[in-house]
């Protein structure tokens, strides 16, 4: 089983680049992030008719995220709970089932926290406070269970080309990296991680021409419970889309199973 995330940066202005990769690649499972788009404009007839059930938390101009499936989902959950003022979308969660039971898949659009000396970093540390709570009640089930998307941390120095120049950013602060280990320490498995050591970077920015420089981070994850991290068997960042027309910032990161 193929699952993957992606971090759009706008399906309209995208729509095109996913309906290409998707044709080519047909992962059974793919979560984006950024779709910034409501639900009803999401191009849902375009997804069905590449075979995909569609799941869809979107907001008008800004974050959205989306689960497609080639599988059945039940038991959707839009948004994360634990703050009823909280109004953006950020959080979405699906049971899909699968010839060998079930795997519980949650997209996630974490964050970003900058600048950190305003409101937006705080807003960055309680969300991961809450996700690490619900996190720990998803364990408790014993399943499989995915955790993956854009979670706006660079989690080590392995993971930047130049980590010298992310120092004091909101995605390599202490702060937020404490939080990323309390994630783990739950019992969750870094899926890029637990395959290689190298570098795997997931984005390079517009803005300071990061592509052309060379110039990347890791910042799109997929976390693993115990029971699918057992079941783990490759993962594969699709580096290439980056330097396709029109790409994201992002690119697409593959996790297989034997699910």
């Amino acid at each position: 089983m193929r699952i993957a995330t992606w971090n759009i940066n706008g399906m309209k202005a995208r729509l095109g680049a996913v309906t290409d990769w998707l044709t080519k690649n047909s992962p059974d499972v793919v979560c984006l992030q950024e779709i910034k788009t409501v639900d009803e404009g999401f191009p849902k007839a375009e997804m069905e008719a590449l075979g995909y059930n569609v799941a869809t938390f979107g907001q008008k101009s800004w974050n959205g995220v989306a689960i497609l499936s080639k599988m059945p989902m039940d038991e959707i959950t839009r948004g994360l709970p634990g703050d009823d003022a909280d109004e953006q979308s950020r959080l979405i969660e699906a049971v899909i089932s699968t010839e060998t039971g079930v795997v519980r898949i949650c997209c996630i659009y974490l964050p970003n926290g900058n600048p950190v000396n305003s409101d937006k970093f705080p807003y960055k540390l309680d969300w991961m406070d809450r996700l690490t709570r619900f996190v720990e009640g998803r364990l408790a089930l014993e399943e499989p269970f995915i955790l993956l998307g854009d979670f706006n941390i660079i989690p080590a120095a392995v993971d930047a080309t130049h980590p010298e120049k992310w120092v004091g950013d909101a995605l390599f602060r202490p702060e937020s990296a404490q939080r990323w280990r309390a994630l783990l320490n739950l019992g969750l498995t870094d899926a890029v991680r637990a395959v290689t050591d190298e570098p795997s970077y997931t984005f390079w920015d517009f803005k300071t021409f990061g592509w052309d420089r060379q110039d990347g981070i890791r910042i799109d994850h997929l976390l693993l419970s115990p029971q699918a991290a057992d079941r783990l068997e490759d993962v594969v960042v699709h580096k290439e889309v980056r330097g396709l027309d029109k790409p994201s910032d992002h690119v697409p990161v593959e996790g297989r199973f034997a699910l």
